[in-house]
């Protein structure tokens, strides 16, 4: 007998759901560029936005492959939230913030601050502070901006920059910290 679901969950999500409860390994931050590189069956993030209400706790990959579905919830949840336009997030972006996380050992989900900017909002970002770059990594979908109340920005920051794959920024006075998959770079913003 088969059921149908309207939930709109695939097999394959289930699946991998049920794999991810069986996930209880400690991470080291030695093993960060080797769930980059694919080890390990599934990948998942944890967020939620303060400016939308809305959260997201979404296996994304199973078995070496994406799940289209979920990177499509991901793009979506990672939208310019003051223009409501979303693009085609930088899956290495999304895989660094899951690695980072997963290093971490934290149940929280991230909180997003920014995703995707609109050029138009980095515009707008750019005329208030000196802090935002012309050509933002947030434009092209490559960027994150994460915060989380349980861990220090020197402790994300320090897991982020363990998976040598991309730019790390810590803000300490805004409480957060930056995620990119452009070149491999630490500041303090």
């Amino acid at each position: 007998m088969t059921k149908s679901s309207t939930s709109g969950m695939t097999r394959r999500a289930l699946l991998g759901a049920f794999a991810a409860t069986a996930v209880v390994a400690a991470p080291t931050y030695s093993n960060a560029a080797g769930f980059l590189r694919g080890g390990g069956d599934i990948r998942r993030i944890r967020m939620y936005s303060g400016r939308t209400g809305e959260r997201l706790d979404m296996i994304y990959w199973v078995d070496g492959k994406y799940v289209k579905d979920a990177v499509k919830e991901i793009n979506h949840f990672m939208r310019d939230w003051r223009t409501d336009q979303s693009k085609d997030m930088d899956l290495r972006t999304i895989d660094i913030m899951a690695a980072a996380h997963k290093l971490l050992d934290v149940n929280e989900p991230y909180m997003l601050l920014s995703g995707y900017r609109s050029p138009q909002t980095n515009a707008m970002l750019r005329r208030r502070s000196r802090g935002v770059a012309k050509n933002s990594l947030h434009v092209k979908g490559q960027a994150a901006d994460l915060r989380l109340a349980s861990r220090s920005v020197s402790q994300m920051a320090k897991a982020a920059i363990s998976c040598r794959a991309g730019g790390v920024g810590q803000y300490y006075g805004s409480n957060f910290v930056h995620m990119d998959c452009g070149d491999v770079r630490s500041w303090r913003g």
